[in-house]
């Protein structure tokens, strides 16, 4: 597949994924399926470490809400699998991942930032899981990154409460580790992801699995039997997403 969303540059030991499809990112069949491919290419290739970006402004706004409302039963399910794909792939990366928050990051968008073993956001921007404003379920892969990457507390007022947030405020909750301006969040990342990658190599994925191996075991069983397969958006939905469309 010709890439038309995905490039990927080599910084020494490090290859920076950027993702640019204007003007949020968000995501549609044909982006998940891009972007699983460059990660699949990439667990292969086992590089020293990677750093995922977006474009300036946005890292993702996630599901693209216009597209969304617009999907019979079969392209719902592909869409369901394109994320579980994505997000298990990259949530289950045996090598480092450092995810450069370059704008905001909302609900899939940011649940793609979780899935970085270090998250850089930048100060320029809103983080938020606002899927329930939309009107729109949690596939398995996602719901089940935000319940092991958040404690809590914070997964139940990201969640709950679907609303936007500062990169402050997302710090303090444990969503993102670091915070730079927004001419520095690659750089900075950049700078991360070279000292993971210096670590011994054959460690750092066995050590990395030992953190997360029961929650990708976990996410995997529920991938496989993933209710919203059947079906994902409802009634609601259309209307939800129309609403926050013509409130932006």
């Amino acid at each position: 597949m010709a890439q038309r969303h995905l490039t990927v540059e080599e910084h020494g030991d490090v290859a920076l994924v950027r993702i640019d499809r204007p003007p949020a990112n968000a995501m549609d069949l044909e982006l998940l399926a891009e972007g699983e491919e460059v990660r699949a290419q990439l667990e292969q290739r086992r590089p020293g470490a990677v750093v995922l970006t977006g474009r300036e402004g946005f890292f993702s706004a996630g599901v693209d809400l216009k597209v969304a409302p617009t999907l019979g039963p079969e392209e719902q399910r592909a869409m369901v699998a394109g994320i579980n794909r994505l997000f298990a792939g990259w949530y289950a990366f045996p090598r480092p991942l450092v995810c450069a928050v370059s704008g905001h990051a909302i609900a899939g968008g940011m649940i793609l930032a979780l899935c970085g073993d270090v998250r850089v956001a930048s100060t320029e921007g809103k983080l938020g899981l606002t899927e329930l404003r939309a009107g729109i379920p949690y596939p398995a892969a996602a719901i089940g990154v935000v319940r092991h990457e958040l404690s809590p507390q914070a997964a139940r007022l990201f969640v709950l409460q679907a609303d936007l947030v500062t990169p402050q405020r997302a710090a303090e909750l444990g969503a993102v580790d670091e915070i730079a301006t927004p001419d520095q969040v690659v750089p900075h990342a950049l700078k991360v992801a070279a000292a993971l990658a210096a670590l011994p190599r054959d460690a750092y994925e066995r050590v990395k699995r030992q953190v997360r191996g029961p929650a990708i075991a976990a996410i995997e069983a529920a991938v496989a039997d993933d209710p919203m397969y059947a079906g994902w958006l409802g009634d609601e939905t259309a209307g939800a997403a129309a609403g926050i469309l013509g409130s932006d």
